[in-house]
């Protein structure tokens, strides 16, 4: 059986198209479209008509793929500028007429537990998934989770509240997620820290082909690359001090994020000084492929 997941984020829709075996899978098709969503919310909590025009093209355009490729079933999901939207009931209903998809809004704890089902191979870790609006943290093993959080930042949210026009700015921003985190960790004192990690999103990959000196198109190369807290804390540095038109230059810098990836980066640093993390492992698995893991029942992938 062939089922898709389509994932309304902050930052980009996304859908990923896989065929069942039992309870195994194959995944035969992964697509992405930037929408800055999150950027469509107004003052009064209102995602905007542009950006919600936007993102229902996006989505009708991978519903309309995925059952010509030969999906019985397509999902919908939508995560941080969604649940956030004061006019999600008007998203919801657009979606369904327009693109003939029904959404789910994800909590900030189902967003970080399908992150964590997605990247995870079953050993006890904890898996940071840093988004446009939001960054989930989850710390679990197998499909048991020891506690899982959602902070109110994300490379968007942070790039409307924080400028960054060099490497001066860096040590604010990192401060501003670390006091973001450190809010949530006072509700978990007693949590034991894994020392096993795993990043799923796209500052991750982002990093890991920049780090590799890859293409961000080549993905193959991207899932399974160890990040250092020095590698990442260089590219900020690199990258701060860099002109968008040559951002714009560079191989593995995706275009669209070219604006967004140092607060990204800056989430990560702050995260794994907090942390402890030594050392993070880049995952091309997140939340789309935990969504149809626990829909389906699957463990594993052929």
């Amino acid at each position: 059986m062939k089922v898709a997941a389509i994932g309304i984020g902050s930052n980009s829709v996304r859908m990923l198209l896989i065929e069942t075996e039992g309870a195994a899978f194959t995944r035969l098709l992964r697509d992405r479209e930037g929408t800055r969503l999150f950027a469509g919310l107004d003052e009064n909590g209102n995602l905007s008509a542009t950006a919600m025009d936007l993102t229902i093209a996006a989505v009708a355009r991978m519903a309309r793929d995925a059952r010509d490729q030969g999906a019985e079933q397509v999902h919908l999901f939508a995560t941080s500028a969604t649940r956030d939207a004061a006019n999600q009931a008007e998203f919801a209903a657009r979606l369904r007429e327009e693109a003939q998809v029904d959404m789910e809004i994800c909590s900030g704890y189902r967003e970080a537990q399908l992150s964590f089902l997605g990247a995870t191979d079953g050993g006890y870790s904890g898996v940071i998934d840093i988004g446009g609006g939001s960054t989930e943290f989850v710390v679990g093993q197998g499909s048991q989770l020891v506690c899982a959080f959602s902070c109110q930042m994300g490379a968007v949210r942070l790039f409307q509240q924080a400028p960054i026009t060099g490497h001066g700015d860096l040590p604010a921003v990192e401060q501003l997620a670390t006091d973001i985190l450190e809010q949530k960790l006072q509700n978990h004192p007693t949590l034991k820290f894994p020392e096993r990690w795993i990043g799923t999103g796209g500052t991750f990959t982002t990093l890991a082909a920049m780090v590799k000196g890859i293409r961000w198109t080549d993905r193959t190369y991207m899932h399974g690359t160890r990040l250092t807290l020095e590698q990442v804390e260089r590219q900020a540095l690199l990258l701060s001090d860099m002109p968008m038109e040559e951002r714009l230059q560079l191989p593995g810098l995706q275009p669209h994020r070219a604006d967004i990836v140092v607060h990204g980066i800056c989430i990560l640093s702050a995260a794994m000084k907090r942390l402890g993390i030594r050392e993070i492992t880049v995952s091309e698995y997140g939340n789309l492929d935990g969504y149809l893991k626990d829909r389906y029942g699957l463990q594993e992938s052929i």
